[in-house]
């Protein structure tokens, strides 16, 4: 992705033993990077959502475990320190399958090497492939969903296609490219007039925040307007959205979609208005060991300061405002469960599938 003029994926190595990440908490006010050298650097910025999005936690974690490897006793102590650092970056973000899958890897590259120099030659290597892998990834499903974009586009005479998103599903919660934003992207490209009604998506405002500046920022800036997570259903019954499209943090093998809280409900008024709603799945967001997502996806629950406390950028500061009652009890879910009866179809690096078991489990036959 270009921001000002110059490229960037949302973690690179900088050093042998560094990377760097875009500190999103910034955005989009401050462009900072920030560098992570250390397990516990890597444990802080996917809990404190420096980084954040599926694909990217489980790409950061990856490289969390290979300074885990720098730091471990060269001793028979090597791989429990690994273990330990494993369950602790874990435990950061749940509900994603990302995290838990790419840290797994990990743990298989280390323990299948020989000597201690191997074992961390393995894991740098390993994080490196799972960080070219979803930028692959990303561009495939982009590829797949600019073709629903088009098809709709064909059917407008020349209309804008008006998309819908909630969350930030772009290339800020990938190594690079997006999920549900890399069609938009990809459709853009190819000259398919499109708006995107962008979800504020309370309480962190990733939204108004990061899905607007990444839209902002895509060559000349692609035709978007940022609206109120409660006037989706309204837009959809004045016949102002054409398509729903989400990202995911992790998709069971039934196709029900865990994604921000608030998904289920567009996809409620998606169904009664008979307008697709399509989630972008990479494979490694899919959980092939659960079918049930409402029974089986542990849901995060945050902070209440996120609910509570409403952050604004004044005199080139970001400052936190207090907006609830003091004393009233706070819940903070941070995502919801989709059941894949409301989904219309998953957007995925190898085509697009029913949500269903089926057809995912035809589709990546190879991972079960």
């Amino acid at each position: 992705m270009l921001v000002k003029k110059k490229q960037y994926r949302t973690i690179w190595e900088s050093s042998p033993v560094t990377v760097k990440v875009i500190d999103q908490t910034q955005l989009p006010f401050i462009f900072e990077v920030k560098e992570l050298a250390t397990s516990n650097d890597v444990y802080s910025a996917i809990k404190d959502m420096i980084v954040r999005g599926a694909p990217l936690i489980g790409v950061t974690a990856a490289y969390g475990i290979y300074f885990a490897a720098l730091e471990a006793p060269l001793t028979l102590e090597f791989e429990k320190y690994i273990a330990y650092i494993a369950r602790k970056l874990k435990s950061a973000r749940p509900t994603a399958v990302n995290l838990a899958k790419c840290i797994n890897d990990q743990i298989r590259a280390i323990h299948f090497a020989n000597t201690f120099s191997e074992k961390t030659h393995a894991a740098l290597e390993n994080a490196r492939m799972m960080a070219d892998d979803d930028v692959k990834t990303n561009k495939k499903i982009g590829k797949f969903g600019a073709e629903l974009l088009n098809e709709i586009s064909a059917g407008k005479g020349g209309e804008p296609v008006n998309i819908l998103t909630h969350c930030n599903a772009g290339w800020l919660a990938t190594v690079d490219h997006g999920t549900a934003l890399a069609p938009v992207y990809e459709a853009f490209a190819k000259g398919v007039k499109l708006h995107v009604w962008v979800d504020e998506t309370r309480p962190r405002n990733q939204g108004a925040k990061l899905t607007a500046w990444e839209l902002q920022n895509y060559g000349s800036g692609i035709p978007h307007t940022i609206i109120t997570d409660n006037a989706g259903g309204h837009l959809m019954q004045h016949g102002k959205v054409d398509i729903v499209l989400v990202g995911t943090d992790r998709t069971t093998l039934n196709g029900d979609v865990a994604n921000k809280i608030g998904t289920y409900l567009k996809a409620l008024a998606a169904m009664d208005n008979n307008i697709p709603f399509y989630a972008a799945v990479p494979s490694s967001s899919i959980d092939f060991d659960i079918e049930d997502g409402i029974k089986n996806i542990p849901i995060e629950e945050r902070n209440t300061e996120e609910i509570s406390e409403i952050e604004g950028f004044y005199e080139k500061k970001l400052i936190k405002f207090k907006i609830t009652p003091k004393g009233s009890p706070i819940s903070n879910y941070g995502f919801d469960v989709t059941p894949a009866r409301l989904v219309t179809g998953l957007i995925t690096e190898r085509g697009i599938c029913k949500p269903d078991k089926v057809d995912i489990s035809a589709l990546f036959y190879d991972k079960l």
